[in-house]
């Protein structure tokens, strides 16, 4: 019998382009990519393209922030924020379900209009802490380096700027809302998850650039971060894909002359149930701490100024060996916390007594829930130190490629891998589906 091998990512993205529904999605797909890059480089009004230019050299932090970006950010553009305000409000909304009974009772009991009253407050939340990040970004801009504003109509201190500060608020504001619906599009009429699918253009787009850049500057670095790019992809692949197996058992139900069940299943639990989750959480609390410190290292009194410079040090990313050691902490710590909320929230045990499943050789109920939750932290560690070591990829280039520039952060590849695998398996799906309606025709 002849072996059937699984297709390419790129044989599958052919063989679509050849079908003509998924063809017209996968153009609207594109469409879509090219209109969100575009207002990318729209910028604000007001800045100080040279003050912003020197501003992103003193802090590395924010180029990494403008590589998940796709370069908005470092143009300052009406798209800086993206989705991100989006995503965080997605993960806040995650956290706050165990903790209050209503949103339990729509996750668990709404069906699909429970999930769609979950998604309109993950919404209406986006909106507020949109506008937040949109206040903290600008008033770090108008900030500035070295006493020059790179934002120069920002502020609350004159009344002359309030008009101004409110426009680049609702501007920057609207842009993630844009960006949200244009990823909702995608999803909708397009090809893959579009708020992913956003997400994974912005990082994209400037590795051409940057791959220049390093090229230009360390040829040899160039190779080493090739080396350990792909070999970082292959094992991100790898603990993606990789899952435990849980054998269930149905028991036989009798009705009149039928009988229903019997049958086996399982329960795959990945190894990394959490995805980039935990980067993000850790990269958010780490930088607070050196912003707040930031602010007071211009004191005039000379004790705070000297602990606000060793303490903004410790959490600067470009010297400090213990950023990296907490980074590495913080993201094993979030892993198993965010694993262990949204298993809770599955509420697996109870959902197979209830269906007549149960795991062979395991009591239904409080042992079954023990069981699946020892395993579950077993796998986890895991993928808990890789997280960990993928958080820790950026220190290792730095020493190995003896250069700042990041062609993809940790965070990005993780994106990037994640949602080619998850688009390929869509578009396979898809495929099969066509393949076979045009069997049984």
């Amino acid at each position: 019998m002849q072996s059937l091998k699984r297709p390419s990512f790129l044989s599958s993205v052919l063989n679509a382009f050849r079908m003509p529904d998924l063809s017209r999605k996968l153009w609207f797909t594109l469409l879509i990519l090219v209109i969100y890059r575009l207002a990318a480089h729209i910028p604000m009004p007001g800045v100080d393209r040279t003050a912003l230019d020197e501003f992103f050299k003193q802090q590395p932090l924010l180029g990494m922030l403008d590589l998940l970006s796709g370069g908005a950010m470092s143009n300052f553009s009406i798209m800086a924020m993206g989705v991100y305000p989006y995503v965080t409000a997605s993960i806040v909304m995650q956290l706050m379900i165990p903790i209050f009974p209503k949103l339990q009772e729509l996750q668990k009991e709404g069906g699909e209009a429970g999930r769609q009253r979950l998604n309109l407050y993950t919404h209406i939340m986006t909106v507020p802490i949109a506008a937040l990040n949109a206040i903290g970004q600008a008033l770090l801009l108008a900030r500035g380096a070295s006493g020059k504003a790179v934002l120069t109509n920002f502020g609350f201190d004159r009344p002359e700027l309030w008009l101004p500060t409110l426009a680049t608020i609702l501007t920057l504001t609207c842009g993630t809302m844009f960006a949200l619906w244009l990823g909702e599009l995608i999803t909708r009429d397009g090809v893959g998850q579009g708020i992913s699918i956003i997400i994974f253009g912005g990082i994209v787009a400037q590795a051409p650039q940057r791959l220049g850049q390093l090229a230009a500057t360390n040829v040899l670095g160039l190779v080493g971060y090739i080396v350990i790019a792909v070999v970082t992809v292959v094992a991100i692949v790898v603990v993606y894909e990789g899952q435990r197996r849980i054998p269930v058992q149905y028991g036989k139900r009798v009705r009149g002359t039928r009988v229903f069940g019997g049958q086996s299943s399982h329960i795959p639990m990945r190894i990394n149930q959490a995805g980039m989750i935990p980067l993000i959480f850790a990269q958010s609390i780490l930088i607070l701490p050196g912003v707040i410190a930031s602010y007071f290292t211009v004191s005039t009194n000379d004790s705070l100024r000297a602990f606000a410079i060793g303490f903004a040090g410790l959490f600067d990313s470009r010297t400090s060996t213990f950023y990296w050691l907490m980074y590495f902490v913080m993201v094993v710590g979030f892993t198993f916390m965010y694993t262990d909320i949204t298993f809770q929230q599955q509420n697996l045990p109870e959902t197979l007594q209830k269906n007549g499943g149960f795991i062979p050789g395991i009591r239904p109920g409080k042992n079954t829930e023990k069981y699946l939750m020892a395993v579950l932290r077993r796998i986890t560690l895991v993928g808990a130190v890789f997280l960990g070591l993928v958080a820790l990829l950026p220190f290792i280039l730095r020493d190995v490629t003896e250069s700042s520039v990041m062609v993809i952060t940790s965070t990005g590849l993780l994106i990037v891998v994640g949602v080619v695998l998850d688009t390929m398996k869509q578009l396979e799906a898809q495929l099969l589906m066509r393949q076979y309606e045009g069997f049984i025709r």
